[in-house]
């Protein structure tokens, strides 16, 4: 567990790496307004529930990147304990539905949650106190998969990670989607930090210069 604070004085992010798939859950938490939200719960809904306790905030909602059943598998025991709005796009609903079978074919028991309760779409915007985050709809890695953008973050799910990309060959997936999400996902500054959904936080600006996946990237206009 490590934090990962954006430029924001106040806004608290925690990286808490859950389950045998080592998902990054982050927890977003704004004292002032004693609001905080959990982004993609995959495992270890106790632990996820003690860190929000911990930052002294009450959990408001849920925001979920994608519904791959790493991301989603503590959903269903947070929601008993707490039983909050979850934000997912549409697109994503049949991996959620059947995030139990696909956890299954792992070893791995996840217990189907209650359906998503917000719809999330592009451009919409999810606010957590007076912190706004905008969201974009970056297919690719699973065809409703959204990103949080703001406050100097990327919150990227399983769209981009340090060094690497999502993978794009399990079923729903789409490479050429997958492309022009990280195309566009570049165009933020180079100081953009990025909060993945595996593995260590990174910027826009490091992939851009070493990342395999991302040669020939442009910059943003006027970078």
């Amino acid at each position: 567990m490590s934090d990962a604070s954006g430029q924001s004085k106040t806004l608290r992010v925690q990286q808490l790496t859950v389950g045998p798939l080592e998902e990054n859950c982050w927890l977003l938490a704004d004292p002032v307004s004693g609001k905080a939200v959990l982004v993609d719960p995959g495992d270890e809904s106790e632990r996820l529930l003690a860190a929000v306790d911990a930052m002294g905030c009450t959990l408001e909602a849920i925001w979920l990147t994608h519904a791959h059943f790493d991301h989603v598998g503590a959903l269903a025991p947070v929601l008993r304990a707490r039983p909050v709005p979850v934000r997912l796009h549409p697109l994503d609903l049949p991996l959620y539905a059947n995030a139990a079978t696909s956890a299954a074919r792992w070893g791995i028991q996840v217990e189907t949650p209650t359906g998503p309760t917000e719809a999330l779409a592009e451009g919409d915007t999810v606010t957590l106190g007076e912190y706004e985050f905008e969201v974009w709809h970056v297919p690719g890695h699973a065809p409703g998969h959204v990103a949080f953008i703001g406050h100097g973050l990327c919150i990227s799910g399983d769209l981009l990670f340090a060094g690497s990309i999502g993978r794009t060959d399990l079923p729903l997936c789409d490479p050429k989607a997958m492309l022009a999400s990280l195309m566009r996902v570049t165009t933020l500054d180079d100081g953009t930090r990025v909060l993945p959904g595996h593995g260590v936080t990174t910027t826009i600006g490091q992939e851009r210069l070493s990342n395999p996946f991302l040669r020939g990237a442009a910059r943003p206009v006027g970078a």
